[in-house]
């Protein structure tokens, strides 16, 4: 359904690949997929498809163009696993909210009056938090964001609505990190937090060994209905 395009930089200097998927009639909104260290791969292709089908514009930035070229790793292949963490290492996630700030711009003007919202994984999810605290996004959502405890001195900072996906046995994230999390963010009149008791890092995943059936329809869910009521 999509296509690589390319987006202008935030100063405009230069361009960087996106995964644009569009809907068959016209978006009214549009949605920031946010890539896991696999890159924009086939399933974070297939999370911007199906946000197109529910009549969204849906737009994936290739984060780790300055490191590498058109990443596209698979998490259940231990050596594309490395791979994907020492790109990791390499990435600069400042200049990343940056570029999402680029893709926000780019799906401003594509729906034209219309709000923009995005939704990470992973390390993903971190820049999901990142960009509700650091952009004019309308409305973020993070699937199991690794250190996000590390961040909430710019919770102050988040003006519209977040939604965040907890697995509670997540080895990427320890308990006290989660449990700092809440004790952070329970407060905050524009955060809400989903524990998932038991589940690991990637259960959301649409392909692969890591995905549970069950918890992530139920999460998938609940970041539609979020976006249907805070995008419109």
């Amino acid at each position: 359904m999509g296509e690589m395009k390319p987006i202008k930089t935030l100063s405009g200097d230069g361009e960087f690949p996106c995964y644009v998927a569009a809907p068959e009639g016209i978006a009214t909104a549009a949605i920031i997929v946010i890539q896991e260290i696999f890159g924009v791969n086939k399933g974070i292709k297939a999370k911007c498809d199906s946000w197109a089908k529910a009549g969204y514009m849906a737009i994936a930035p290739d984060l780790f163009w300055r490191v590498n070229e058109a990443t596209n790793l698979d998490a259940d292949v231990e050596e594309e696993f490395q791979v994907a963490l020492d790109l990791m290492g390499k990435f600069d996630q400042d200049q990343g909210i940056r570029d999402i700030e680029a893709a926000i711009h780019f799906a401003r003007d594509a729906v034209i009056g219309g709000k923009v919202g995005c939704v990470g994984y992973c390390l993903g999810g971190r820049l999901a938090f990142m960009t509700a605290a650091r952009t004019d996004i309308n409305a973020s959502v993070g699937y199991y964001g690794v250190g996000i405890d590390g961040l909430l001195g710019e919770k102050n900072a988040i003006a519209h609505e977040v939604m965040l996906h907890i697995p509670t046995a997540d080895g990427f994230v320890p308990a006290d990190a989660q449990a700092a999390m809440h004790e952070g963010l329970n407060d905050h009149p524009r955060v809400t937090l989903h524990d998932y008791a038991g589940l690991d890092h990637g259960f959301a995943a649409e392909f692969g060994a890591r995905r549970d059936e069950t918890a992530a329809t139920l999460a998938d869910s609940r970041t539609a209905e979020f976006f249907k009521e805070y995008l419109g």
